[in-house]
């Protein structure tokens, strides 16, 4: 088992999702529910977004396969939507505009429903986790080993979104402000020059030599 795939997935998707960073959103979302309520919504989310991660890790390559589009090509374009969001973090934007939606949810009565919207699917399970996922799974190549190895870390990832959406309030408490700004200006960085490789691999793959 490649070292280097074990932990270029790791680091991506714990970037990608941002666990800790989704947890004001979290705080957001669900100031209103009772302390039982927030963990119903903290587990279910994770399940939903664990599930939809796992099926394009799964899935993912033969539907961009359907639709005539080559690994090179998803590679370059993934590689810049990672970019475009690791630009969000670096700056600032990415946490304001999950803010907006967090807000926007809440507005708009849907607090029954945000284990689903928006914490599941765009926060956690969004476009920059579903293309993480489905660049690694191309980069598994088809490999069962590696498969899992990608499946196993998308449940640990998700596992520990679960555990920070349980523990949100002393997260907050603990990082403070200042603590939560340069944890997230770090993984912008890191996401930002993963994504920069996603690129030349994929520019390597269609220019070869």
């Amino acid at each position: 088992m490649p070292l280097d795939f074990l932990i270029a997935a790791f680091v991506t998707l714990i970037v990608v999702v941002d666990p800790v960073g989704l947890v004001p959103v979290f705080l957001a979302l669900t100031h209103r529910f009772s302390a039982e309520a927030k963990q119903q919504v903290a587990l279910r989310a994770s399940v939903i977004a664990g599930g939809v991660l796992i099926g394009f890790a799964l899935i993912g390559g033969w539907l961009i396969g359907q639709l005539g589009i080559g690994i090179p090509a998803f590679r370059i374009a993934g590689g810049l939507l990672l970019f475009a969001i690791a630009f969000e973090m670096v700056y600032g934007a990415r946490a304001s505009r999950e803010t907006s939606e967090a807000k926007e949810a809440l507005q708009e009565d849907h607090v029954r429903y945000v284990a689903v919207f928006p914490l599941a699917i765009p926060l956690m399970a969004g476009p920059g986790a579903i293309t993480a996922t489905l660049l690694l799974a191309g980069r598994a190549g088809g490999n069962a080993t590696l498969l899992a190895v990608l499946v196993i870390e998308i449940l640990i990832v998700i596992a520990i979104c679960a555990a920070c959406f349980m523990l949100a309030a002393r997260i907050t408490r603990l990082l403070g402000t200042t603590g939560n700004l340069v944890l997230s200006k770090l993984l912008g960085i890191i996401l930002a020059a993963l994504a920069v490789q996603f690129v030349i691999d994929g520019v390597r793959a269609v220019f070869p030599g």
